[in-house]
């Protein structure tokens, strides 16, 4: 979408509206009323589909008890394995290469405490200071766990501007006494795309292996995991994926480290056909599920079913199109219409560095947020002085998205913001 043809009108916006090859997906979706939602990628919104999966597997429990896990619509037992089928395409894996299990940050343990194997001067742990805290605490135990104190052994990539990595200071962190490097794909807070392909290349190029916390581009953005040689990446299906609060996250393995025991064995990482064998010798899968680790939370499971099924039909492509002619369209709109009132567009402008988001920066950024909120627009704030906005592909339409921009002006000339505090509440 080139700026030069944008307008700065709802006449406009409506028009890109009728344009769009993916509007009718908006009806699959419910939004809430009177307002309009831009956190998807903090939770995405629920689906129809996403709703009619959770009901089924519900009513098969109802009806079937325990043989709900090899008869009913979707059998439980390998449900894991066939959402991880649904998944693939989205990270760009083969089926085996992936599994729908755990949390993200039990996902990370099991990969870290697999995949970690200091060796001689190998040692190290190589992340970033602007990464999510949960992946930093998780490093850090696994660091304690292995013996190693987390302030020698633990290197944080320092960002130049507290916005953005370089990815040349990276690679220059990747010392020969580094033995892992686990990166986001996608900053939660400003968005920025690292190059994972050539970040892989240079961690490979020295010996070391190298995952990615992929929870701010599944679903946003396609990935070619597997063909880059990504040893290992992990990540939430309840930001861009809908797949609701605390639904099962995924991880991926490449199949060149299948074999590789697991660090953290539990029963549903065996072998199907060996499961109920009650052995004491574990027999894993020579797939991605053998990283498993316990029972799948299958109401937390259900709905995913129902929200890849929305994603098989759009594309990743076509879904990846639209996020950034709508970020393209609301930084246009940023521009003209807010830059006179402090804003700070704090996400990249190049569409290959930006992720789902628009990361707008302002000192007032904690009472904005409550006044957008007042003013019916669901945002997003990060400390200190980030208000995220999360236009997404297949429910956001170009209409609100001029609408938030109009909202914001009004709220600025009228300085409604100030009656609030300017501090966060407690859930951000």
């Amino acid at each position: 979408m080139n700026s030069t043809a944008l307008e700065p009108t709802l006449e406009f916006a409506r028009k890109l509206d009728q344009e769009d090859p993916l509007r009718h997906f908006r009806d699959e979706f419910y939004l809430p009323p009177n307002s309009i939602y831009m956190d998807g990628n903090s939770l995405g919104l629920l689906s129809k589909r996403a709703e009619k999966t959770l009901f089924t597997i519900l009513q098969d429990w109802k009806l079937l008890g325990i043989d709900g896990w090899t008869k009913g619509t979707y059998p439980w037992f390998d449900l894991s394995e066939k959402i991880g089928v649904m998944l693939a395409p989205l990270v760009g894996a083969s089926p085996e290469e992936v599994i729908a299990t755990g949390s993200t940050t039990v996902n990370l343990h099991q990969l870290v405490s697999t995949f970690y194997q200091p060796e001689g001067k190998r040692t190290k742990i190589l992340a970033d200071e602007l990464t999510f805290p949960s992946d930093i605490y998780a490093l850090q135990s696994q660091l304690r766990i292995h013996g190693y104190d987390p302030s020698t052994h633990l290197i944080r990539v320092k960002s130049r501007d507290g916005r953005f990595l370089e990815e040349e200071d990276i690679i220059a962190a990747m010392s020969e006494d580094v033995a892992l490097v686990v990166l986001p794909t996608v900053l939660y807070r400003s968005g920025q795309i690292l190059d994972i392909q050539l970040l892989t290349d240079e961690a490979h190029k020295r010996g070391i292996l190298i995952g990615f916390d992929a929870c701010h581009s599944i679903g946003a953005i396609p990935h070619s995991f597997s063909e880059w040689g990504v040893d290992f990446a992990f990540w939430c299906n309840y930001k861009y994926m809908n797949g609701g609060p605390g639904c099962v996250a995924g991880l991926y393995v490449h199949r060149k480290h299948f074999g590789s025991a697991p660090g953290l064995a539990g029963w549903f990482g065996s072998k199907k056909d060996k499961q109920f064998d009650m052995e004491h010798t574990f027999t894993p899968s020579l797939t991605a599920g053998a990283y498993q680790i316990g029972t799948p939370h299958l109401l937390s499971l259900a709905p995913l079913i129902g929200s890849l099924e929305i994603f098989q039909e759009a594309g990743i492509e076509r879904i990846r199109q639209k996020s950034l002619q709508l970020t393209n369209y609301f930084m246009y709109l940023i521009e003209q219409e807010l830059s006179h009132f402090g804003f700070i567009i704090g996400n990249p402008k190049d569409d290959v560095r930006r992720g789902g988001h628009i990361s707008l920066e302002h000192e007032e950024a904690a009472r904005i947020c409550k006044s957008l909120k007042e003013n019916g627009v669901i945002p997003d704030f990060r400390a200190p002085n980030i208000i995220r906005l999360a236009p997404i592909a297949l429910y956001t339409s170009y209409e609100e998205v001029w609408n938030v921009v109009q909202i914001m002006k009004k709220i600025m000339q009228e300085k409604q913001y100030k009656k609030f505090s300017n501090e966060r509440e407690v859930v951000a």
